[in-house]
């Protein structure tokens, strides 16, 4: 390891720690030339296993080109999309692998961008799962409106449907009918 003061080539190490729970090693160093004390990270390389079994190390600005390419025109900020991207390389490290398929960086990008913004997950969807008719979106759209939550206007108008009324301490059902009366 080169000092970053002088440049000179043989450096000592004065304490290793484990970091990033256990994804990186954090070593102190001294200089013996210029006496100054540096500090130095190693972090486990990721490396992406294309599909042609190609490999190339995980590269997080392409990552982050792609994630943007599908927000690009939606409310999205760049503090949103960082905050995804390191959610996503997280994940990755979290696996414990050494090498990722890159089927596994994709499905990693797809949840918390389906999280951020359901029109730029489409869009991402629609290359990484090489969408070729617009059945794929529909198919697609089915899946998101069965398993999102109901909206707010929604969940309201299934309230005012019920038929059960609570009021001042009476409750009274009807079919079809809200009957209330208010103790005096």
């Amino acid at each position: 390891m080169h000092c970053p003061y002088c440049r000179h080539t043989d450096t000592r190490v004065l304490d290793s720690r484990v970091a990033d729970d256990g994804g990186a090693i954090r070593r102190r160093r001294t200089c013996p030339a210029c006496q100054r004390r540096f500090s130095t990270v190693e972090q486990m390389q990721l490396t992406v296993v294309k599909r042609s079994g190609a490999t190339e190390p995980f590269n997080r600005d392409k990552a982050i080109a792609a994630v943007r390419k599908a927000c690009k025109g939606r409310p999205v900020t760049e503090h949103d999309l960082a905050l995804r991207d390191q959610s996503v390389e997280d994940a990755l490290r979290g696996g414990g692998w050494a090498e990722v398929p890159a089927h596994e960086v994709g499905l990693a990008i797809l949840g918390p961008l389906r999280e951020l913004d359901e029109v730029a997950y489409l869009r991402f969807a629609s290359v990484y799962r090489s969408f070729e008719s617009a059945e794929d979106f529909e198919t697609e759209i089915a899946m998101l409106r069965a398993e999102a939550p109901p909206a707010p206007a929604i969940a309201a108008e299934q309230a005012a449907d019920q038929t059960h009324v609570h009021n001042g301490g009476a409750s009274y059902e009807a079919q079809g009918e809200t009957t209330a009366y208010q103790e005096t």
